[in-house]
């Protein structure tokens, strides 16, 4: 096997994808994962507040949003991977090995959709509030759970001469087959960090300018993630990935999303001209306690 002459973006040694602490074995990925899923929660809990939302109700929907939300993510990766899984003397328990990697994006929004609707409707919030302050922060999370992509060396793209390669070690699982040792390649994991990064700076301004609620601020975050993700797409190495008519299955996911982002925001922008009155659902408005009288709260003196 010939070795090209590129150098590019090094990745850390495979080995670096996990820490071994004794019999304890914590996996660099699912650290990233749990960082993202902490600075989304801060800034929702951060923009929902002034608009009235109670503290720590961020948390008590992210409960059910989260767990969920992992779930979502893993069957979708199973389903669009399924010869990774499914083969003869295959080991069955590595369909729930997550920590191991391939956690899907978009089965993560459609399980943590279910999860925030059930935590929202416990709390009492409205599910559009809570998806309009959780769109600049989804995108952060997703940002910071791409460098555990990098350090698993399992997101990148087609090869490439650019000074900005990236290099993959002939070892890793997806360094695809009949490809020279020290070929380096689109650093997609990066290209979608900046990109989900630019995205939420674009929409807080937005929010600002505009004061986007109803649901539309995060229509447009699924229009901007589904525009993201359709061209990193074209250039991904994903050879065991579902497809249709040769489409690639995110393909044809971040079409239906980019659509379904429009579509939330036109129609409810044309179904709430009015402002968001209240992030609460009706009649779940918190109730506020009996004021003391100064009168109450001053100690009692002799007459």
């Amino acid at each position: 096997m010939r070795t090209t002459l590129t150098t590019g973006i090094p990745s850390p040694p495979l080995e670096w994808s996990a820490i071994h602490l004794g019999p304890l074995t914590i996996h660099v990925y699912a650290l990233c994962l749990l960082a993202g899923m902490a600075a989304a929660v801060v800034i929702t809990q951060r923009r929902l507040s002034p608009r009235g939302g109670p503290d720590g109700v961020v948390i008590d929907i992210a409960i059910w949003a989260i767990p969920l939300g992992l779930v979502g993510a893993r069957i979708y990766h199973v389903l669009t991977h399924p010869d990774d899984y499914f083969y003869a003397g295959a080991d069955l328990w590595d369909v729930v090995r997550i920590w191991d990697g391939g956690n899907a994006l978009y089965g993560s929004l459609i399980g943590g959709a279910v999860g925030a609707w059930i935590g929202c409707r416990r709390a009492g919030i409205r599910l559009a509030s809570f998806a309009d302050a959780l769109a600049p922060g989804l995108l952060v999370a997703q940002a910071v759970g791409r460098l555990g992509n990098y350090v698993n060396q399992e997101l990148f793209g087609r090869p490439t001469t650019l000074p900005w390669g990236l290099e993959i070690d002939a070892n890793a699982p997806m360094f695809p087959d009949d490809t020279p040792a020290g070929t380096v390649f689109h650093p997609l994991f990066l290209y979608e960090m900046v990109w989900n990064v630019a995205g939420a700076m674009v929409l807080l301004a937005l929010d600002r300018r505009f004061g986007l609620r109803w649901g539309r601020l995060f229509g447009l975050y699924l229009v901007w993630y589904g525009l993201g993700r359709s061209w990193l797409e074209l250039i991904r190495i994903d050879p065991t990935s579902g497809s249709w008519l040769g489409i690639p299955a995110n393909l044809w996911t971040s079409v239906l999303v980019i659509t379904l982002g429009l579509v939330i925001f036109l129609v409810q922008g044309r179904r709430h001209p009015e402002p968001e009155g209240s992030v609460h659902l009706p009649g779940r408005e918190p109730v506020p306690g009996p004021e003391r009288s100064d009168d109450a709260e001053a100690p009692a003196t002799d007459s």
